[in-house]
């Protein structure tokens, strides 16, 4: 599992730390890489310094099997490792 925000590698340590992440959290300076998942928002919105939650269920081959639009923070592990055991077991 790996994060990424438009934040400084620095700013994204100290997130990181702060909110004892278990695992990798990416920083896209540039925005190369969101404008490609989809997760920049306009230069007009109001959060538009920040990433839109998506994410993505990405299969060893590198192929997206699922995206998701993370509106629920908290229940959001529940369901990617429900749909992970059901991609495991079909």
């Amino acid at each position: 599992m790996l994060g990424a925000s438009f934040d400084t590698p620095e700013e994204n340590k100290v997130f990181a730390d702060t909110e004892h992440f278990g695992y990798r959290l990416l920083a896209d300076v540039d925005r190369t890489v969101g404008a490609q998942y989809e997760v920049t928002r306009s230069p007009d919105d109001e959060r538009a310094n920040y990433a839109q939650r998506i994410a993505y269920l990405i299969d060893p081959d590198g192929t997206i099997q699922k995206a998701y639009n993370v509106t629920d923070v908290d229940g959001f592990a529940n369901t990617i490792l429900s749909d992970l055991r059901s991609i495991q077991s079909g």
